[in-house]
């Protein structure tokens, strides 16, 4: 009973997280001490839940504990009446008007908290790479491991970026509020990298036993979708919404009954989410009519919809995919695009071609410990009729994941080669 109800305490962390941050940042105006009073009523819950029971509404419990515990921190540090005032009479009007009248309060329209959050995260003060760890911590509940996995860098580095940026963002005082203007321009580019890193983590996880975490999808879709309202004249931002739209509609297929992974050529398409391949189309469409030329997120946009278009595997217009990835290795290069580009490469020409660039990449230290190398170029040289080579390359590809549903396929993968 206590392993089940951990089980759904680690869930309920891993959705309401994101919320309950920004709701503390926005009381405390302190990114550090606002992660610090989550922590502390996620300890609480672990504490109280196995013997009470799950609330009806967790997430109402987490943050009325919080609350408490930050009006016990301001009072501790003598910190300003009003602030104290103000917190008081929120936990008042929680105990009043119940678990919806504290939710309700967590929700803007286009100024949320969780979009303050993404772009105070994402604040010019910090590095490039402290913008996204950051964001990813609060927004994407995700453990410094995971981000290090995504970033393809030790995780101790990752973690001093999480404190640094923290305590930059509280000596700068940097306001939580949403930029106007051209500093809302200018500090875009981040932001869209930063949710589309959450959505990835969703849609395929680093680590643990699951496939995908359809709950971060859900987040980055929803601030993906503000953003667009926010700035119907940015073309990327169309770009990036389609991107996700179009992928997340693969949910339902890209997991079997028994929760193993889908590759995407073996997917049954009736399974699709028609609606969301339509929504991904016409934000696709939005951002092609815009003018000028495709950014990142509107190519790779470009690339899912040939497959969302497809009614087959073998329908896909694998020529005009290769084009568009040479065209986005020139737009934004990276060995991971290249790595891309030489799946589509072998689709297009044949598995040879495609693997005279994998072996280009051979060398590239940002892939050394990356798995899907070693998978891919185990996949061509299979084709190729190359086992023994291809085994080995699934073999290591399989102690490299660090997802236990990726790592049976590959290795089902190597034994089914001999």
């Amino acid at each position: 009973m206590t392993t089940a109800i951990h089980r759904t305490i680690d869930a309920v962390w891993r959705i309401e997280s994101p919320r309950l941050i920004a709701g503390l940042v926005r009381m405390v105006r302190d990114v550090g001490l606002a992660e610090e009073l989550a922590q502390d009523a996620l300890v609480s819950a672990l504490e109280r839940w196995p013997q009470s029971g799950v609330p009806d509404n967790p997430g109402a419990w987490l943050m009325a504990t919080a609350k408490h515990r930050a009006i016990d921190t301001l009072r501790r540090h003598k910190l300003a009446d009003r602030k104290f005032e103000q917190l008081g009479h929120e936990i008042e009007l929680h105990q009043e008007g119940g678990d919806a009248t504290l939710i309700e309060s967590l929700d803007d329209d286009i100024g949320d908290d969780l979009l303050r959050l993404v772009f105070t995260s994402c604040h010019p003060v910090l590095s490039k790479e402290a913008r996204v760890a950051l964001t990813l911590r609060l927004l994407g509940g995700l453990t410094t491991d995971e981000i290090a996995r995504a970033f393809l860098v030790p995780e101790a580095t990752v973690a001093q970026r999480i404190v640094r940026a923290k305590k930059t963002l509280a000596a700068a005082n940097v306001p939580f509020e949403v930029p106007r203007g051209d500093e809302l321009v200018d500090r875009l580019a981040a932001v869209l990298e930063v949710i589309y890193l959450i959505f990835n983590e969703g849609y395929s996880a680093t680590a643990g036993d699951d496939w995908m975490r359809p709950a971060l999808c859900e987040d980055a879709l929803r601030l993906g979708r503000v953003l667009a309202g926010l700035m119907p004249e940015h073309a990327e931002v169309h770009g990036l919404v389609a991107l996700m739209e179009i992928q997340a509609s693969r949910a339902r297929a890209r997991i079997g009954s028994s929760g193993e992974p889908i590759l995407l050529l073996e997917q049954n398409r009736a399974l699709w989410d028609q609606l969301a391949i339509r929504r991904g189309l016409e934000e696709l469409d939005r951002a092609e009519k815009l003018g000028g030329s495709l950014g990142p997120y509107a190519l790779q946009a470009a690339i899912a919809a040939c497959h969302a278009r497809a009614r087959s595997a073998g329908d896909t217009e694998w020529p005009r995919i290769a084009a568009l990835y040479s065209l986005l290795a020139r737009v934004s290069p990276s060995p991971i695009v290249e790595l891309n580009r030489a799946v589509a490469v072998a689709m297009a020409n044949g598995p040879a071609d495609g693997l005279a660039i994998i072996d280009t990449l051979a060398n590239e230290p940002s892939l050394q410990n990356y798995h899907l190398l070693p998978s891919v170029r185990g996949d061509l040289l299979a084709r190729l009729g190359r086992n023994d080579e291809a085994r080995s390359e699934f073999e290591r590809a399989a102690a490299l994941t660090r997802n236990e549903r990726e790592r049976v396929l590959l290795r089902s993968r190597a034994e089914a080669l001999g």
